[in-house]
C-alpha cells in the first residue's frame, strides 16, 4: 500500500492537477475542497489514514492557516506542505511557524512536489522511529507506535486495546519476529499501569536451575553462589506488568510454582521463609501453539488456562504485505540517520520484489535486511542489488509447474525507476518471459488473475507512469485505477499476493 496524501484545495482544477502529480509519484491521493472537510478527515473517528497533506493557504471559510492551527490544537502530527499563489516571505514565515514542513508556490512542478513529498515522508518516518525508541526506553509505547495499515492486524489491534483497559491476563501467539513484545509493551503503555515497571523475561534463555531464582528471587546463601539477596522479577514488576516471553519453554517444575504465584498473588523466594505479596499484570508470549504443548505433555493444562484468558495471534508479515512499504520507509529513515547516510528512498523494482517475499523471519528479518542494505549501498537510493541476501529468493506466486504461455516479445523489465521514497501500486510480473495460463492442477487460470499480472508488469515496465500504462493497455485511467483497487482487494482477501519483535 502506497503512502496516502491528502490534497486540500477549493480550486477544482488545481486540486485535480496536484492529484494527478501525486499519483504519478506513486502515492495514493485523497482530495477535499475545504479546510473543514480536511479537519473532519484528519481528526474524525472515521477519517482515513493520511501520511502527508498538501494544503492550499487561501480558501473560503477555514483557510490553510486555520487548518494548521486546528491540527496543532488536536495534537495531530502529520507533515503538511502548504501551497499558494502568493509566495511572499511573510506567508512562508507564518506557515512554518504554524507547523508547516515545506512551502511551494502555485503552479507547483511535479519534480518540486515529488522532492517535497519525499522529504516530508522521510522526515515523518524518522520522527516516528525516534519517538518509538524513546517511548520504548521510557516504557510509554502505545498502539499508535505500531506501524500497520493491514486489515489482518485491525482486529488484533482492537482486541489488544480492549485488553489494555483491564488487568486481564493476555497470551500473545505468533511466529518469531512478528512483534509480540511490541504488543506487550503497547498493552502496558496504554493501560492504568503505564507509570509502573514493565519487566520482560525471556523464559527460553534461562537455565533450568536458575528459573525459580530469577522469577521468584532467592535469599543470600540459599544455594552455592548466592552471595547476595535477589528480589526476583515478580517483585521487581510489582504494580506493573510482567512479560513472560517464550513462556512455553518453562520447565515443568517452574510451571508449578508459577501457577501457585498466579493463584495466590504471592511468591516465595528460594530459601525464603514466608511468601511476599505481589501485584502484577501478566502478559505472556510464545512462538508455538501452546495448546499443542499441553497435548504433548510439555505444558501444564491448568497453567495454560491461567495464561490463555485473552489470546492474541499476531499475523506473520507475509499475511500483511501492505505493511511492508511503510516498515521499509521507517527502517530506512532510522538506519540512514544512525549511519549518517543520505539515502532518500528505495527503487520501485526493489520495493515490488521485497513486498512479494515470504519473510520467514518476519519484521526482524526485514529490519536487518534494510540495515545491511543501508551499510553496503553506494548510492543515494536503495536498489535490488543492495539486498543480495533476499533478492535471489523467488517472489510469491512466481514458481509454478503449470504449462507456460510464451509471449511473442520477451517480457524484459525496464531499468528500475525510483519512485519518490515510495512504491508502485502493486508488484510487477516476474521477468522470466512467460505468463502461466494453467494452474498446477492443469486448469485454466481465471481471467482476472491473468489481467492483474499483465497490469503489474505494465506498471513496472512503464516505471509507474499511469497515463502511459493506461494508453498502452488501451483503457482509461479511471478503469486502470478501478482494476488496481480490485487487485488490491483480492490480494487482501487472499492474504497477500499469494495468499514487529
Amino acid at each position: 500500500m502506497a503512502a496516502s496524501i491528502l490534497i486540500v484545495d477549493d480550486d477544482p482544477i488545481q486540486r485535480r492537477l496536484v492529484e494527478n502529480m501525486v499519483q504519478k509519484c506513486g502515492y495514493e491521493s485523497i482530495a477535499v475542497d475545504s479546510g473543514d472537510a480536511a479537519i473532519a478527515m484528519l481528526t474524525g473517528p472515521d477519517g482515513a489514514t493520511v501520511d502527508a497533506v498538501v494544503l492550499d493557504l487561501v480558501m473560503p471559510g477555514l483557510d490553510g492557516m486555520g487548518v494548521l492551527a486546528r491540527l496543532r490544537e488536536a495534537g495531530v502530527d502529520i507533515p503538511v506542505i502548504v501551497q499558494t499563489a502568493h509566495g511572499g516571505i511573510d506567508n512562508v514565515v507564518s506557515a512554518m511557524r504554524a507547523g508547516a514542513q515545506d512551502f511551494v508556490v502555485k503552479p507547483v512542478g511535479m519534480e518540486r512536489l515529488q522532492v517535497s513529498l519525499r522529504n516530508a515522508l522521510n522526515t515523518s518516518a524518522l520522527k516516528g522511529e525516534l519517538q518509538r525508541i524513546r517511548h520504548s526506553r521510557e516504557g510509554r509505547l502505545t498502539f499508535s507506535d505500531i506501524i500497520t495499515r493491514s486489515e489482518a492486524m485491525a482486529q488484533v489491534m482492537r482486541t489488544a486495546r480492549k485488553a489494555a483497559a483491564s488487568a486481564i491476563p493476555v497470551l500473545i501467539e505468533g511466529e518469531s519476529g512478528v512483534g509480540k513484545e511490541l504488543f506487550a509493551r503497547a498493552i502496558h503503555g496504554s493501560g492504568e499501569r503505564r507509570a509502573k515497571p514493565f519487566v520482560a523475561v525471556n523464559c527460553g534463555a534461562i537455565p533450568d536451575n536458575l528459573v525459580e531464582s530469577i522469577l521468584f528471587g532467592h535469599e543470600k546463601g540459599a544455594f552455592t553462589g548466592a552471595t547476595e539477596r535477589h528480589m526476583g522479577k515478580f517483585v521487581e514488576a510489582s504494580g506493573g506488568t510482567l512479560f513472560l516471553d517464550e513462556v512455553s519453554e518453562l520447565p515443568l517444575t517452574a510451571q508449578v510454582k508459577l501457577l501457585r504465584a498466579l493463584q495466590e498473588g504471592a511468591v516465595e523466594a528460594v530459601g525464603g521463609r514466608k511468601p511476599v505479596k505481589v501485584d502484577v499484570r501478566i502478559v505472556s508470549a510464545t512462538n508455538r501453539k501452546l495448546l499443542d504443548r499441553v497435548k504433548s505433555g510439555h505444558f501444564r493444562e491448568d497453567l495454560f488456562y491461567r495464561l490463555h484468558v485473552l489470546p492474541l495471534t499476531v499475523p506473520p508479515l507475509r499475511a500483511r504485505r501492505e505493511d511492508i512499504p511503510h516498515l521499509l520507509r521507517h527502517f530506512l529513515a532510522r538506519f540512514a540517520a544512525e549511519e549518517n547516510r543520505t539515502i532518500t528512498g528505495i527503487s520501485g523494482e526493489a520495493m515490488a520484489h521485497l513486498t512479494q517475499l515470504e519473510w520467514p523471519g518476519n519484521i526482524r528479518q526485514l529490519e536487518n535486511a534494510v540495515y545491511r542494505a543501508v551499510v553496503i549501498s553506494d548510492g543515494d537510493q536503495l536498489g535490488l542489488t543492495d539486498f543480495p541476501l533476499v533478492s535471489a529468493q523467488s517472489p510469491i506466486g512466481t514458481e509454478s509447474t503449470a504449462e507456460p504461455l510464451v509471449v511473442s516479445a520477451p517480457l524484459h523489465l525496464a531499468s528500475p525507476s525510483v519512485v519518490s521514497g515510495s512504491e508502485i501500486p502493486i508488484a510487477p510480473l516476474s521477468a522470466n518471459g512467460t505468463l502461466a495460463v494453467l494452474t498446477p492442477s492443469g486448469e485454466v487460470r481465471p481471467l482476472d488473475e491473468l489481467e492483474h499480472e499483465i497490469i503489474r508488469f505494465a506498471i513496472s515496465h512503464y516505471r509507474g507512469q499511469m497515463s502511459e500504462v493506461a494508453r498502452r493497455l488501451k483503457i482509461g485511467r479511471s478503469t486502470l485505477y478501478r482494476k488496481l483497487d480490485e487487485a488490491a482487494a483480492q490480494d487482501a482477501t487472499t492474504g497477500g499476493i499469494e495468499s514487529a519483535e
